[in-house]
């Protein structure tokens, strides 16, 4: 669906030191973007102005050594800037400049982190990452595997309907009907339940049905 992937876990291959540092190690500095950007504001008004903001500049050089383009980090802040104007506009009609600068340079910074991390990280070992996160779980009866099949399912099906509204929305614009709700929505709907129906029947062809399946 015309490159909508980026938009979720849109991996770029490289060498970078930041590809070469273990998921482990990537995901506690994203818990530690994190912490900071959240914790530092409790402290006083002027240490979380200058910790999130260089927290954020770290953050960004950091895009820029994984080998990440300036379009990449414009994208992912593109997709929330009404967001962060309006978030900012709040702060600073009820905190002053600095508390609305110190919440969007730590919205931006975790987004970063977090694309980041997606960015120098390959889909599968991000799913076995988080399927060991869950394992100590399974004692409880949670099922590692199919919690990262679960993700992997949902990083394949955003994109595509994110596609398929562009792409309804082309056609009903081409044919004079961007104004007929039923013209753009109803292509999504048949669209989407053709698309989970194909991938239903792929994982039943596996062997991947329901729990029950498996117990029998």
């Amino acid at each position: 669906m015309r490159g909508h992937a980026f938009l979720v876990a849109g991996y770029v291959p490289g060498n970078s030191p930041v590809h070469r540092l273990p998921l482990g190690v990537k995901a506690l500095l994203l818990l530690g973007v994190a912490v900071l950007c959240l914790a530092s504001p409790l402290v006083s008004v002027r240490a979380g102005v200058v910790v999130t903001s260089a927290t954020l500049v770290v953050v960004a050089t950091s895009h820029f050594v994984a080998g990440l383009t300036w379009p990449r980090m414009w994208r992912a802040v593109r997709m929330m800037l009404i967001f962060l104007v309006l978030i900012a506009a709040y702060q600073w009609w009820q905190y002053g400049p600095w508390v609305a600068w110190q919440v969007i340079a730590a919205i931006v910074a975790t987004v970063l982190a977090s694309n980041i991390l997606t960015a120098t990280t390959p889909v599968d070992e991000l799913l076995d990452g988080l399927a060991a996160l869950v394992q100590p779980l399974a004692r409880f009866g949670a099922d590692p595997e199919r919690f990262s099949l679960t993700v992997a399912l949902m990083l394949r099906s955003i994109p595509f309907v994110i596609g398929a509204f562009a792409d309804v929305r082309d056609a009903a614009r081409a044919r004079g009907l961007e104004r007929n709700l039923l013209a753009r929505s109803l292509p999504v709907v048949i669209a989407t339940v053709g698309y989970a129906r194909a991938t239903g029947e792929a994982l039943a062809a596996r062997g991947l049905g329901d729990p029950d399946d498996d117990v029998e």
